[in-house]
């Protein structure tokens, strides 16, 4: 069999059918990858800085041969796995630049009897990729409301109605505020999170509507990247008008049943921002079991902060809505009805 190399766009929709095995090391992998790729190394973090000091001290031919002794072990293992992974008679495998590891690899697996597809430039033509991604003009609607409103159950409840979302906190594992890291699990490095967000504009497409959470430029240490965070700032934005009551209500459903001392600690994180008189009832508030005041107390700051980002975007840009009885389920369907009836659908 013929192993093919594939430009970017024609490596990307193969996924769709074939399994994609990144032969890269494990914190090469770890700090950035293709969605869905399984991770098979040709060599451990350990030998590969091995394998690179010799090629830097000792030229190509040394570190060849090194490599050769550190993998010639491994090869019916990297059968093994590849068996493991997939059903098919086909394989996607990309390195850093489609050089020698993704050769070596597809070599290995062509001869064993699976048609092969390694990427041109690697890795690297998928990060270029990827950061192309955020300059693409696309048509958001951008979901806004005050902390506490509940935004993305209503954007999942959209969802199950047929919208079309990317859920930003979700893929950074982080809500958003001092207190977005609590039940998270390890957020994604900023590259993955990068790379995690251009795979969703690419499978969503340029011509659908997609729905967005209100952020900040920042969720938790992720950072949205600023071509996509000014397209965002200047699409149109469906507030949500949620009454203070109904939104203490459901932070202290959310957050109450955490221990106080890791509340306390997302607290601290706000201190200057509070202010030292609203940071000390908040504490005492929340040492004395009256989470409904603590919650409203953090609203202050929050909210202040929240509106000041909405009077600055243009008000033809904000459409107000106050749902009323407050139900996901209708609330994700006045969303659509609206954008509908407002030229957005």
């Amino acid at each position: 069999m013929a192993i093919l190399q594939l430009e970017i766009h024609q490596f990307l929709e193969k996924t769709a059918t074939c399994k994609v095995f990144d032969v890269r090391s494990p914190a090469e992998f770890d700090k950035g990858h293709i969605p869905g790729a399984i991770n098979l190394p040709i060599f451990s973090n350990e030998e590969r800085a091995i394998v690179g000091t010799l090629y830097k001290n000792q030229g190509k031919e040394q570190a060849i041969l090194k490599g050769l002794e550190l993998v010639g072990p491994k090869l019916k293992g990297f059968i093994q796995q590849v068996g493991k992974n997939t059903e098919g008679s086909e394989i996607l495998i990309y390195c850093w630049r489609g050089g020698m590891r993704s050769s070596s690899m597809a070599w290995l697996m062509d001869m064993y009897g699976y048609k092969v597809y390694t990427l041109k430039k690697g890795y690297k033509a998928f990060r270029n990729f990827a950061l192309n991604e955020f300059t693409i003009p696309r048509h958001f609607i951008i979901l806004g409301g005050k902390t506490g409103s509940g935004k993305t159950e209503i954007l999942h409840g959209m969802k199950q109605k047929g919208a079309n979302l990317i859920d930003l906190e979700g893929l950074a594992h982080h809500k958003g505020s001092a207190f977005g890291a609590i039940n998270e699990s390890e957020p994604p490095t900023q590259e993955h999170f990068e790379n995690l967000l251009a795979w969703q504009l690419f499978s969503l497409g340029n011509e659908k509507i997609i729905w967005l959470e209100d952020e900040s430029q920042s969720i938790g240490r992720k950072i949205i990247p600023n071509p996509l965070f000014e397209q965002m700032r200047n699409s149109r934005l469906l507030f949500l008008d949620i009454p203070l009551k109904k939104r203490v209500e459901r932070l202290v459903d959310e957050y109450g049943r955490f221990p106080k001392e890791l509340l306390a600690e997302s607290i601290l994180r706000i201190k200057k921002r509070l202010g030292d008189k609203a940071f000390r009832e908040a504490l005492l508030a929340l040492d004395e079991g009256r989470l409904d005041e603590t919650a409203s107390i953090l609203l202050g700051y929050y909210d202040k902060t929240y509106m000041f980002g909405i009077h600055r975007r243009a008000k033809e840009k904000v459409l107000m809505f106050s749902p009323g009885e407050y139900n996901i389920e209708a609330i994700a369907e006045k969303c659509i009805t609206i954008a509908e009836n407002t030229g957005d659908e």
